[in-house]
């Protein structure tokens, strides 16, 4: 200590720890501090030697502490990819379609419940141009019946499915009235025109 007093502000540390069950059995843990830096104790026989090990430690301690720290590990979770993992329908309309419209998160989402209902909609979304179409376009409608059920992606063209069996069609429909239809108010279209007088025109309910 007296060696190094003259270059350096040094003192002593010392830490009961305890030990064991009984009252009163601690070990006591003591170092060295140099510049407000705690080392660990020194082992060495000679003075000179003491000397070395504390500045050698010291030194490598400064080094240590001027590091930049570790950053912390941060895993960014794409949230597209997560939304495609749980809902791999989505797929469907492209991953940048996902990316494009992930702000409507509950449209989507409601759009690929729809598709896992109907596996078949998702081959018919697949084989179709998808980059410039609004999630609020895509309307899916079943016959009030059951027999049939239908996607609709643009304004002139649907896509209707009975027994899976799917076919492209035109669709025109108009507003009805409101009913209730698996346990939620739900609107029904009739077809427009001259269908409508039909003895056998379905009604359809839309789901999405």
């Amino acid at each position: 200590m007296w060696e190094l007093s003259g270059q350096y502000d040094v003192g002593v540390w010392y830490e009961y720890v305890r030990v064991g069950t009984w009252t009163n059995q601690y070990d006591v843990f003591c170092g060295v501090v140099v510049n407000g830096v705690r080392l660990d104790q020194p082992y060495c026989r000679a003075v000179e030697e003491c000397v070395e090990e504390v500045l050698r430690e010291y030194k490598r301690e400064v080094e240590r502490l001027r590091e930049p720290p570790v950053p912390a590990l941060v895993i960014k979770i794409d949230p597209v990819e997560e939304l495609l993992r749980e809902w791999p329908e989505l797929g469907a309309f492209g991953t940048e379609w996902v990316r494009k419209w992930l702000d409507l998160r509950d449209r989507l989402i409601e759009i690929a419940k729809t598709l896992r209902r109907f596996p078949w909609m998702v081959g018919v979304v697949r084989q179709r141009p998808m980059s410039i179409l609004h999630p609020y376009m895509v309307e899916v409608y079943v016959a009030r019946d059951g027999s049939e059920t239908c996607i609709s992606l643009t304004s002139s063209k649907a896509y209707c499915a009975q027994n899976g069996a799917a076919k492209e069609v035109k669709l025109e429909l108009e507003f009805s009235r409101y009913e209730v239809y698996e346990d939620k108010i739900r609107e029904v279209y009739r077809p427009k025109g001259l269908l409508a007088f039909a003895t056998a025109a379905r009604e359809y309910v839309r789901l999405i």
